[in-house]
């Protein structure tokens, strides 16, 4: 995100715009790709609420976050897209708010990949993540990321 500094992510995050809603969608290689038609969208309230259950020490991906989401709206899945987004915007509502932070850092993308669009960047999550006793490993030689080792280990239950 851009300009991080002159939004305010609280209010972006309790901006349910209609959420949570299904949309059916039509496309047939989007069908294929998702395994089903009904696509969930939960509001950003929501994934806070999911990311602020993380214990210490446990870890979860935004995968496994829309799988849960898709569960409980009884849908084929959840748009990746606002995952993301949502993900995002509560990690930088977190950051603005004094009280009642949430450990945004112990969500991971696909395959324990470190974000970089958090508060700080991969620096910063990864110090939060060794603080909390886990490993963090690179990957590549030239497109360098960052990941938790043996996250699987490690990935919460919802």
């Amino acid at each position: 995100m851009a300009n991080e500094q002159n939004k305010d992510f609280n209010a972006m995050m309790r901006d349910a715009k209609g959420m949570p809603k299904i949309q059916i969608i039509t496309d047939p290689k989007s069908i294929e790709k998702y395994g089903g038609d009904r696509m969930y969208f939960a509001p950003p309230l929501e994934y806070d609420r999911v990311m602020k259950s993380i214990p210490i020490g446990k870890v979860i991906t935004i995968g496994k976050i829309r799988e849960y989401f898709a569960r409980l709206g009884n849908a084929d899945f959840t748009d990746p897209l606002t995952a993301g987004i949502f993900v995002s915007i509560v990690a930088w509502a977190s950051e603005q708010r004094q009280e009642d932070k949430t450990p945004y850092w112990r969500t991971l993308k696909a395959d324990g990949e470190l974000n970089p669009k958090y508060p700080g960047g991969i620096q910063a999550q990864k110090e939060k993540l060794e603080a909390e006793g886990h490993i963090i490993i690179q990957r590549g030689r030239t497109n360098i990321r960052y990941y938790v080792e043996s996250f699987e280990n490690t990935l919460y239950s919802l």
